[in-house]
């Protein structure tokens, strides 16, 4: 299935074609000339930032990365996780659905067209990349299984693996698995991927494998890793950092820089491979999900 994003809103279509290239200098997605109308203060049609959206080099994005369940170290993480078993892997879709389906990965990659996206990763600690993914959208999957009307919410449970995932032990007072969660629409956007890969590689273990979330628009949290159950449900599902710190960690996490973590500034971000901080783009920059929110006092919700 031809991305119209990729195509229209990412690069000329000569920038397309030629991938090494497209990787090196495409513009992250969605954003093309209207980032500067996403920072605070800029009038719509000014000129875009003067920071240039570039992909992050790809040893520092397999090799600093959240992942509490093997350690709270970025840096610790691609060695603990290197003998984590990621096959065979079935992922579980149901709930308040039609038609609920287990799936396997390679049952996933046949059924549901594969898409490349490069998207902006923001997290909530302040730091920020460019990541370019391959996967397919969650709205096609969520449309086999069929929501009932009824649904409202999409939950997603990470694995349960203590015996391999070490921070599952350390972290005792943490409510494991990781559970993560959207409203039906926010999962049904089209920028919302079910990443099956990253730098034309499969998803490495580290950075989620064998499937992750990535929903560019909000705090990386909201984009969790290795995923086994997807639950459509009626009412809001519990999220592990709103269950640890709901006073920290909200259930829309949408990237705001207007609303401050309660311990630090939001913002400013730091790319990774930069040194200058640059300012935090509302909704990460994805000025396309905007009418999600409408009715919400955005300078208070979070």
């Amino acid at each position: 299935m031809a991305d119209k994003y990729l195509h229209d809103e990412i690069t000329p279509k000569a920038l397309y074609l030629n991938r090494r290239q497209f990787l090196k200098q495409a513009a992250v997605f969605g954003a093309g000339l209207t980032l500067a109308a996403c920072i605070p203060g800029a009038a719509p049609g000014s000129a875009p930032s003067s920071f240039p959206d570039e992909v992050t080099e790809k040893s520092e994005a397999l090799n600093f990365i959240n992942y509490y369940e093997f350690s709270l170290s970025k840096r610790s993480v691609t060695d603990l996780a290197k003998d984590f078993t990621i096959e065979p892997w079935q992922v579980e879709v149901g709930g308040l659905v039609e038609n609920p389906t287990t799936y396997t990965i390679p049952e996933l990659l046949e059924r549901f067209s594969v898409l490349e996206r490069v998207y902006r990763m923001r997290c909530v600690e302040g730091y920020s990349m460019v990541l370019p993914w391959s996967g397919f959208l969650l709205r096609d999957l969520l449309e086999e299984v069929r929501p009932l009307p009824e649904a409202k919410f999409v939950a997603f449970q990470s694995v349960l693996r203590p015996e391999e995932m070490p921070g599952q032990i350390s972290l005792r007072n943490y409510p494991w698995p990781y559970q993560e969660g959207l409203r039906l629409d926010e999962a049904m956007h089209d920028l919302t991927l079910m990443a099956t890969g990253m730098y034309s590689e499969p998803l490495s273990k580290q950075n989620g494998a064998p499937l992750r979330v990535v929903v560019p628009w909000k705090y990386g949290f909201k984009s969790p890793k290795a995923i086994q159950r997807i639950t459509l449900t009626a009412d809001q599902p519990p999220t592990l950092w709103n269950a640890l710190a709901p006073q920290e960690y909200g259930f829309l996490a949408n990237v705001n820089p207007a609303v401050d973590h309660p311990r630090w500034s939001q913002a400013t971000e730091l790319r990774l491979g930069e040194s200058e901080r640059r300012p935090t783009l509302l909704f990460n920059g994805y000025d396309q999900v905007a009418s999600l929110y409408e009715g919400i006092d955005l300078s208070i919700e979070y």
